[in-house]
């Protein structure tokens, strides 16, 4: 049983032949394995749909309340919770460790072995004029030191201009008043997420216009998990 969309991922990766319950949003646009997910079974997080599903096994990221939690666990089922890695350690630390309870430690390392090769992918390929680059999203963030994001540019031969820690807005004005040299566009084809954010101001996007390194889909940034790699490949191939 998966509690969110980042455990619909893992669990439909590792255990595809398993009797699955996935989480209500394992098709939606910004899931990564949403073909994957067609005609399966969706619970939502609740005690009484585990109650009913009896879970062996269930795989989350952030989903699920502590009362949920605690039942399952005096139940005896085993939960795997992904953590919030940032960087491509940490993702090799949460595919081993999801792989292991899962009983598919031969799966697990299929799925690094593609990501690593996705990464050698990206630092391969001719680097971009411009190595400095801003990540922005549709409403209006910015991510930096200690991100996933930050490592996604890093792999992808790209110098991060935000120096401060984790994630943080960044308003319309600093944009047009600093101009950066390149934007990483992230979450902007979710035509209905953040439509009026500062991400998609007429300012901003005049301010980007020619500048802009690559638009990573949503579906790439969603989880902690291997397509990480692929959006480095695209960041790559994008500038």
């Amino acid at each position: 049983m998966s509690l969110d969309q980042c455990g619909d991922q893992y669990a439909l990766a590792l255990a595809p032949h398993a009797e699955l319950a996935l989480s209500p949003r394992a098709d939606d646009p910004d899931s990564w394995m949403r073909e994957a997910a067609e005609g399966r079974r969706r619970v939502r997080p609740t005690l009484e749909a585990a109650i009913g599903f009896q879970p062996d096994v269930v795989v989350r990221y952030w989903g699920g309340d502590a009362r949920l939690l605690a039942r399952l666990e005096a139940k005896g089922v085993r939960v795997v919770t992904i953590a919030d890695a940032v960087d491509f350690d940490g993702v090799r630390g949460n595919i081993r460790g999801a792989a292991d309870v899962l009983g598919a430690p031969s799966r697990g390392e299929a799925l690094i072995a593609r990501m690593d090769a996705r990464l050698r992918e990206a630092a391969a390929a001719p680097a971009a004029p411009s190595r400095s680059a801003l990540y922005l999203t549709a409403g209006g963030f910015t991510a930096g030191r200690g991100t996933l994001v930050d490592s996604i540019m890093g792999a992808a031969g790209l110098t991060n201009l935000v120096t401060g820690p984790g994630f943080a807005p960044v308003s319309v004005e600093r944009i047009v008043l600093w101009r950066p040299a390149r934007f990483v566009l992230g979450f902007f084809d979710q035509s209905r997420g953040d439509w009026r954010g500062p991400g998609r101001h007429p300012s901003v996007r005049s301010a980007a216009e020619g500048r802009v390194a690559a638009r990573l889909p949503a579906a790439s940034l969603t989880c902690p998990a291997w397509f990480a790699a692929d959006a480095a490949a695209m960041l790559k191939a994008g500038g």
